[in-house]
Parts: structure tokens; C-alpha cells; sequence
């Protein structure tokens, strides 16, 4: 889930970049641009022209000029629902393994700061490795610690 999210955020941040630079253009899919194409945004009624250059256009509607399947706004859904699923993968991992409070912080960072999830991902993956082996390890020693002594209380 960690790379998934990071991919989408890596797409959702080139289109932020797209909308709110000096561009000001979003991907659209079919309609009267083609199969792909980069359509106009503008500043709803009553919005300053520096609006666009805001993310969330200071309580402005930016509205976009194309048509067809909006792969901007697909991009941006589907990163939000990917987040979600990964919030969840995350926290089960971390209530399982009972770690510190501060690794469940840094693996929900992941999913919001672009390229931090690939990094978080490579170090909690061999945290978590670790873990389990150590964990396996003990329930082994215990195992055979319990057999041991049930052999030598038959005896």
C-alpha cells in the first residue's frame, strides 16, 4: 500500500502543479480535446486571478473549461480513498507488532509528504522483518521450554 499511495501522490502532486502554476491546466480524457488533453482553469464569479495560484483558491470556486472524464479529479479521489486503505494497513501493522506511537506518526506521514512513503516503507518493512523473527524466535524458545518441562514432569 505504501508504494501504491506514494505513486498516486507523486501523480497528485504534478497535478496540483499543472492547476495551480502559471499553466493552470488540468488532464482530461475524451471529449473535445482528444484521448488526452490539458484544458484550461479559471477563477469562478467574484474570485481575484491570484486565486488560482492558491490550493483551495482562498474559498474560491476555480472551475475547469474541459470536457470529458476529469483524470485530474480521478487522481485526486482516488489518492484520498489509496490514503485511507493505507491508514488502515498501517495502523493494523502497528497494533500488531505494538509499536511505538511515533512509527504509526511516521507511516501516516508517508502518504502525505511526496516520496517519504517509498523511505518509510524500505525501513518499517525491515523493522517489521526483524520483529517478526525475533518474535517467532521466543515463541519457539517458549515452545520448547514448555516441552521440556512437560517431558520432565512424565518422567
Amino acid at each position: 500500500m505504501s508504494w501504491v499511495t506514494g505513486v498516486f501522490l507523486l501523480l497528485l502532486v504534478a497535478e496540483m502543479v499543472l492547476k495551480y502554476a502559471p499553466s493552470h491546466v488540468e488532464v482530461f480524457s475524451g471529449g473535445s480535446g482528444g484521448p488526452l488533453s490539458l484544458q484550461p482553469v479559471v477563477p469562478g464569479d467574484g474570485c481575484q486571478w491570484y486565486s488560482l495560484f492558491v490550493p483551495g483558491g482562498m474559498g474560491c470556486e476555480i472551475v475547469s473549461l474541459g470536457d470529458g472524464f476529469n483524470i485530474s479529479l480521478a487522481i485526486l479521489i482516488v489518492h484520498g480513498w489509496i490514503y485511507v486503505v493505507y491508514l488502515l494497513a498501517s495502523f493494523r501493522l502497528w497494533s500488531l507488532l505494538r509499536w511505538p506511537f511515533a512509527r504509526l506518526l511516521a507511516m501516516a506521514a508517508g502518504g502525505v509528504v511526496p516520496f517519504l512513503s517509498f523511505f518509510v516503507e524500505r525501513r518499517m518493512d525491515r523493522i517489521a522483518l526483524a520483529d517478526v523473527a525475533r518474535l517467532e524466535a521466543e515463541r519457539a524458545a517458549r515452545d520448547s521450554a514448555s516441552a521440556t518441562a512437560s517431558a520432565h514432569r512424565e518422567s
